[in-house]
């Protein structure tokens, strides 16, 4: 093991050109130039709303899936199968088309969801991504620190999270410790979806902190949780869906285990993809109905994205590379918002959004009151997907050290990105697939950007390097 990384553990333990892109991501360059004023929505009108504009106390939904790519839902451009429920989700609602990850892996994306902080702000969040080597099974997310859950729980919230935690295998680090009610699912980043069985060939599906058996796909079970959480009606309640799927192994519901010895990450028929993420969908259905069943959808928002972009048999939708990478497949994720009465339906905006936002608006609309001492590095969107405000020009940043060595920022319309190959400048509205390099044409704008990088990048956390052996 690398010095650094000792001393880390010590610390931490206890386009094809510009009218076909543009067209290709639901917004025309001349719109997208037009300024922030340009996206001005119809404000809907909320009875009984309070003054700022929106009812208070919603129970809040947010749903993510693991590895979706840009493209892989059929509201997005997937060709080859549909996905109904999402996509009526959708239509209901606001959605984005330029909305990020704000990481192109599982562990750091989830720290930034929970802490509504930048990952590298983190010690954990330096993990690309947390492991279960004998060294990563006792790091995880400090339980001190504040996240969306415990501060919902302050202002008087019921949390559950269904699915996916990859924040700590530790009973210290487990979901309780971060104030949810209820958790059911895997702990660590991949399990087998039939047998549960974990990369390290353990049995890994908990309920509340305790390992249990259950027959079934893992998401129908999680699925099950979560819908009789609806049903109990804790109002009002944050549910926080952390889908398995679409992630790697590569299995449908009618499909057996893999057999010992093989890995999860192996290929497996490309077909499979399809009824992964159809099995999903059905799943966010039956969450929607249940829901509607019991007659809340009207103060309920739902939140759907995506923790990173696809993986190998992922839709892109014409953006370059793919998960674990700073190009646009890696961090850009289908996105949209629903609540009736307060987001207008049936609306896309190229309004930039990435999951530190989603966190700051889930706790602006719960009235929750963010720590003063850790403060939130993303913005509440609600006044902007509800047409009270235009939109807005963003500055966020990205950064990889493990699983890939790559430094990104987003401002405006305007991308700087470094890879292991070079340094390049991209205008994404006009070149979404980020096929040609601006920076020698654009010398001031690349330095203000890859300036700007630097600036922030000297306010995070020293990145530390993999230990010996180990695989991203």
């Amino acid at each position: 093991m690398s010095q650094s990384r000792r001393r880390f553990l010590g610390t931490l333990a206890g386009g094809a050109g510009a009218a076909a892109g543009a067209a290709m991501f639901g917004a025309s360059a001349a719109s997208a130039r037009g300024g922030p004023d340009a996206y001005r929505l119809p404000q809907p009108s909320v009875p009984g709303a309070v003054a700022g504009g929106q009812p208070s106390r919603p129970n809040i939904i947010y749903i993510m899936a693991d590895d979706l790519g840009y493209a892989d839902l059929s509201g997005y451009g997937r060709p080859d199968y549909v996905t109904p429920e999402l996509d009526r989700l959708a239509s209901e609602g606001v959605r984005l088309t330029h909305a990020y990850a704000i990481a192109p892996v599982c562990t750091p994306t989830r720290v930034g969801l929970m802490t509504g902080r930048y990952p590298a702000r983190h010690p954990i969040g330096l993990m690309e991504p947390l492991r279960l080597s004998d060294d990563d099974k006792h790091l995880g997310l400090d339980p001190a620190h504040p996240t969306i859950s415990s501060l919902l729980k302050t202002a008087g919230y019921t949390n559950g999270l269904f699915g996916k935690w990859h924040l700590g295998v530790d009973r210290q680090f487990m979901p309780s410790a971060h104030g949810f009610d209820e958790h059911f699912g895997p702990l660590s980043g991949a399990v087998d979806h039939i047998s549960h069985v974990n990369t390290a060939g353990e049995s890994d599906l908990y309920h509340n902190g305790e390992r249990v058996d259950a027959a079934g796909y893992t998401t129908d079970l999680v699925v099950d949780h979560a819908v009789r959480f609806i049903e109990r009606r804790p109002e009002p309640f944050f549910l926080s869906l952390q889908g398995t799927l679409p992630h790697w192994p590569w299995q449908s519901r009618d499909d057996p285990p893999y057999p010992a010895g093989r890995s999860l990450r192996a290929d497996g028929p490309q077909d499979r993809y399809a009824a992964m993420v159809q099995a999903f969908d059905e799943g966010v259905g039956r969450i929607l109905r249940a829901i509607d069943k019991a007659g809340i959808a009207d103060r309920t928002l739902v939140i759907f994205t995506s923790d990173n972009g696809g993986e190998r048999y992922s839709n892109m939708g014409g953006l370059a590379r793919r998960k674990g990478q700073l190009w646009e497949g890696g961090i850009r994720v289908p996105a949209f918002a629903r609540w009736p009465g307060v987001l207008p339906a049936g609306v896309t905006l190229p309004q930039v959004v990435n999951t530190l936002d989603w966190t700051a608006t889930m706790l602006a609309a719960a009235g929750a009151i963010p720590s003063q001492v850790f403060p939130l590095d993303g913005i509440d969107v609600l006044p902007i997907l509800s047409g009270r405000a235009p939109m807005l020009d963003r500055t966020v940043f990205w950064r990889t050290f493990q699983i890939s060595r790559q430094a990104a920022a987003r401002q405006g319309t305007w991308k700087y990105l470094r890879d292991e190959d070079g340094e390049y400048l991209f205008d994404l509205v006009l070149d979404p697939g980020e096929r040609n390099d601006l920076h020698e044409q654009e010398p001031a704008r690349f330095a203000r950007l890859r300036d700007a990088w630097e600036a922030w990048d000297a306010g995070m956390l020293e990145p530390i390097p993999l230990g010996a052996g180990a695989q991203p």
